[in-house]
């Protein structure tokens, strides 16, 4: 399966962010983070891609100066 045909659920999301299931429901609602491609009974699915992207822009964005 290549890359752009990666489909991930809360759970693979969760293992590649390194937070709970939990946490990644609450990422979801967060303005910014890639939506499902798909809403199914079983819970959201995402292309592996968008999350790979999201991820790399947050560790790319620099620490707000307070």
């Amino acid at each position: 399966m290549t890359d752009d045909a990666e489909l991930m659920g809360t759970s693979e999301v969760a293992a590649l962010l390194g937070v709970s299931r939990q946490r990644v429901l609450v990422i979801a609602q967060q303005a910014g983070f890639p939506k499902p491609l798909a809403v199914l009974k079983m819970g959201n699915v995402w292309r592996g891609t968008d999350i790979r992207n999201w991820q790399a822009a947050r560790r790319t964005t620099p620490p707000t100066s307070r």
